[in-house]
C-alpha cells in the first residue's frame, strides 16, 4: 500500500489512547490529532464564559452562537508536545483538569460543535499519514480509514490510571470521584444521539487492562505493518 494509512483510535476515556496515538505518529512519521483535545478546547472555552456547568448542563445557545469565535491549533513546543491552543493562547493544561472533564460531555454532544469540529479534523487528514484519536473517529470522522482501533480496559484500572495522572499534576482527587467522572462521561459518551461512543463494525478491539505500553505498542505495529505490506 503506497498511500500513508489514515489510523483511527477510539475507546472510552484514560484507556491510553492518546499514548498509543503520539507512539504511532512518531515511529511512522505520520501527523498526529487529539480529537478530544478540541472539545476540550471549546468546553473551556463555555466555561470560562459561565456556559457550562457540571450541575446545570449547557447553554446550547448562547455556545452555539458563539461558536465563530472559537479557534483553535495545535503548536509543536520545545518538548515535543503538541500542545492545544485556543484562540491563540496555549490551554493543553488547563484543558486536562478535573474541572473541564466534568463538563466537556455537555459540550460535546451538541450537534453543531461536533458538525463544526468533525470538518476541521477530516481536513487535517485529508491526505491520510494520520493518526488520530477520540471517541467517533472511525465510525464517523474518517469511517474508510485503513485501521480502526477500538480501546477498553475495566473502570477501575482506568480510574487508577486518571488519578494517577492527575495526582502527578498536583490536581488530588478521590480515586471514587475519579471513577464517578470516568462512568458519567462514559453513559454521556454512549447515549448521545449524535455520533455515540460505539466501536466501528470493522475495528480491532484493544483492552489493554493488563497490557503494558510496549506490549500494545508491538501489536499495535504488527497491525500497520500487515496492512502496510498488503
Amino acid at each position: 500500500m503506497s498511500k500513508p494509512l489514515t489510523i483511527a483510535i477510539d475507546g472510552h476515556s484514560s484507556t491510553g489512547k492518546s499514548t498509543l496515538a503520539k507512539q504511532l505518529a512518531k515511529a511512522m512519521g505520520y501527523v498526529y490529532v487529539d480529537s478530544g483535545a478540541m472539545y476540550r478546547a471549546v468546553a473551556l472555552f463555555a466555561k470560562r464564559a459561565g456556559w457550562v456547568s457540571k450541575e446545570e448542563g449547557c447553554d446550547e445557545a448562547q455556545i452555539v452562537a458563539h461558536l465563530d469565535e472559537v479557534s483553535i491549533s495545535f503548536v509543536l513546543d520545545a518538548q515535543g508536545i503538541n500542545a492545544t491552543h485556543l484562540n491563540g493562547e496555549r490551554v493543553e493544561e488547563e484543558i486536562r483538569t478535573m474541572e473541564v472533564s466534568n463538563v466537556v460531555s455537555h459540550v460535546a454532544k451538541l450537534i453543531p460543535v461536533r458538525r463544526r469540529l468533525v470538518a476541521l479534523q477530516q481536513e487535517m487528514g485529508a491526505q491520510g499519514g494520520v493518526v488520530m484519536d477520540g471517541r467517533d473517529i472511525g465510525t464517523v470522522v474518517f469511517p474508510e480509514a485503513e485501521l480502526k482501533i477500538f480501546m477498553t480496559a475495566s473502570d477501575e484500572v482506568r480510574a487508577e490510571r486518571r488519578k494517577a495522572e492527575l495526582d502527578a499534576k498536583g490536581q488530588h482527587w478521590s480515586f471514587e470521584e475519579v471513577l464517578e467522572n470516568l462512568k458519567s462521561r462514559d453513559k454521556a459518551d454512549t447515549e448521545r444521539s449524535d455520533s455515540p461512543l460505539i466501536a466501528a463494525k470493522d475495528a480491532r478491539t484493544l483492552d489493554n487492562s493488563t497490557m503494558d505500553r510496549e506490549a500494545q505498542f508491538e501489536l499495535v505495529m504488527g497491525w500497520t505493518s500487515s496492512l502496510i505490506d498488503a
